[in-house]
């Protein structure tokens, strides 16, 4: 179990209330799939994704976006106990998915790049660090049914 302080929890979750689940989804999954060409391969059914513009403006890159924001906010509702709350979706993807692990730490990577881009100042490195270790405690659930 990991120990969140006060001053993490107040920074993750006011940082959170702030976020467009559609705009910053979609920004993440985007600067995913541009800086790193192989996760791709994930989502061959997406259609076009030969460059940066087409994956920016590719309807389905931004509706997974959400979802996979809406994902992280499931994280923060449950705080104290991600690893439960994510192990259906760490079965989907190492079961059925093959998603290899060291993604999520880069969609995470993207994430914070995300937030810093659009929180600007306010995104502290004290805010920064309460989100690293946030997705550093999704990233080890996501992981988690990996064999």
């Amino acid at each position: 179990m990991v120990h969140w302080t006060e001053a993490e929890r107040k920074a993750i979750l006011n940082t959170w209330a702030k976020v467009n689940v559609d705009e910053i989804g979609a920004q993440t999954l985007v600067r995913l799939l541009i800086v790193y060409p192989w996760t791709q391969r994930y989502f061959s059914s997406f259609g076009n994704l030969s460059n940066a513009a087409a994956i920016a403006g590719n309807a389905k890159v931004h509706h997974h976006g959400k979802v996979v924001l809406t994902a992280v906010g499931d994280a923060i509702k449950h705080m104290d106990n991600v690893k439960a709350t994510f192990v259906e979706l760490s079965k989907l993807h190492s079961e059925k998915l093959h998603v290899d692990p060291d993604n999520f730490k880069h969609l995470g990577d993207c994430l914070s790049i995300v937030l810093a881009a659009t929180f600007g100042q306010a995104y502290t490195p004290d805010v920064q660090a309460a989100w690293q270790k946030m997705i550093a405690v999704i990233v080890y659930a996501l992981s988690s049914q990996y064999h």
